[in-house]
C-alpha cells in the first residue's frame, strides 16, 4: 500500500497546484450550478482530471469514483479510488482559503489509503490502514478527552438537505450547551483531518457523500478516533450522516443526538 499512497500523494499535490493557480485568479474561474446550493467550477474538473491522470499512469485498471465525473470503472474493480478534487468549493469561489483535495483507495470495499491535502497551508494528512495517521511527516493522534466540556466540535450545516434543518438545529443547540464552542468551516475532509490532528475534539454532519469522507474517515480512525453514524452504527458511508471524535466524545455526541433524531435520520 505504500506505493499506492505515494501515487495518492502525488495526485493530491498535482490537484493542489491546479487549485492554487486558479485561486490567485478567481475572476477567471467559471462557476456553474449542478443542484440546489451545489456549485462546480472548471477548477474542480481540472483538478479531478489531474488526479485521474496520475492514478491512471500507474494503475490503468483500477476503478475511479469522482465527485464530478462519476464512476470510471476499470477492469480490476477490487481497487476503487474515491476522489473529491476540491472539498470546500463554496469557500474556494468566495475567496475563503479553506478547502482540500481528498483521495481514498479502497480494496474490496475497505479503505486502505487516505490523503487529505490543504494546498493553502501545504498540510498533507495521510493514513495507511493499520499504520497510523500523519500530518506531513509527523504522527498525529486524536485529543484524549473524557467529555465535551471544554471541547471544540466541528460541524456542517445541511445546506443541500434543508429538509433536515429543524432536526439539525435541535442537535446543534443541545451540543452547543455541552461543549466549549462549535465550528463550521466548510470542508468535511478537513474537519475529519483536524479531529485526527487534535485540533478539534469532535465532528458531526448530515448528508455527506463518500468522496467527502472516505479519506478523512480512515485518517481519523488511524489517529485513534471513533467514527459512527448518528445511531452509533457503521453505515455512515451510505447514509452520509457521520459522527467522529475521540472515543468518549463520539459516544457522548451520539447519546446527545439520538433522542432528537427524526425517523429519516435513524436509518
Amino acid at each position: 500500500m505504500h506505493a499506492m499512497q505515494t501515487i495518492a500523494v502525488r495526485a493530491a499535490r498535482a490537484a493542489g497546484q491546479t487549485i492554487i493557480r486558479a485561486f490567485s485568479e478567481l475572476d477567471r474561474v467559471e462557476v456553474s450550478t449542478k443542484g440546489v446550493n451545489d456549485f462546480v467550477t472548471n477548477v474542480d474538473k481540472e483538478a479531478e482530471a489531474a488526479i485521474i491522470y496520475q492514478i491512471r499512469k500507474s494503475y490503468p485498471d483500477h476503478t475511479i469514483v469522482g465527485e464530478e465525473n462519476g464512476e470510471n470503472r476499470g477492469e480490476d474493480s477490487d481497487y476503487m479510488w474515491i476522489i473529491d478534487p476540491l472539498d470546500g468549493t463554496n469557500n474556494f469561489v468566495n475567496g475563503i482559503p479553506h478547502f482540500a483535495v481528498s483521495i481514498a483507495l479502497q480494496y474490496k470495499g475497505q479503505t486502505q489509503v487516505g490523503v487529505v491535502y490543504d494546498p493553502i497551508r501545504d498540510e498533507l494528512f495521510s493514513a495507511i490502514r493499520g499504520k497510523g495517521a500523519k500530518l506531513n511527516d509527523f504522527r498525529v493522534r486524536v485529543k484524549s478527552v473524557n467529555d465535551m466540556s471544554g471541547s471544540i466540535i466541528a460541524t456542517g450545516f445541511p445546506f443541500k438537505a434543508r429538509q433536515h434543518s429543524e432536526t439539525y438545529m435541535k442537535i446543534f443547540g443541545e451540543v452547543f450547551n455541552q461543549c466549549a464552542d462549535l465550528r463550521r468551516a466548510g470542508s468535511a475532509a478537513l474537519d475529519l483531518a483536524y479531529v485526527a490532528a487534535g485540533r478539534m475534539e469532535g465532528f458531526f454532519e448530515i448528508g455527506l457523500k463518500p468522496w467527502d469522507i472516505a479519506a478523512g474517515d480512515l485518517i481519523c480512525r488511524e489517529a485513534g478516533g471513533t467514527v459512527t453514524d448518528f445511531i452509533g452504527g457503521h453505515d455512515y458511508m451510505k447514509s452520509g450522516n457521520i459522527v467522529a471524535g475521540s472515543p468518549k466524545v463520539t459516544t457522548k455526541l451520539v447519546k446527545t443526538m439520538r433522542p432528537l433524531l427524526s425517523d429519516a435520520l435513524k436509518r
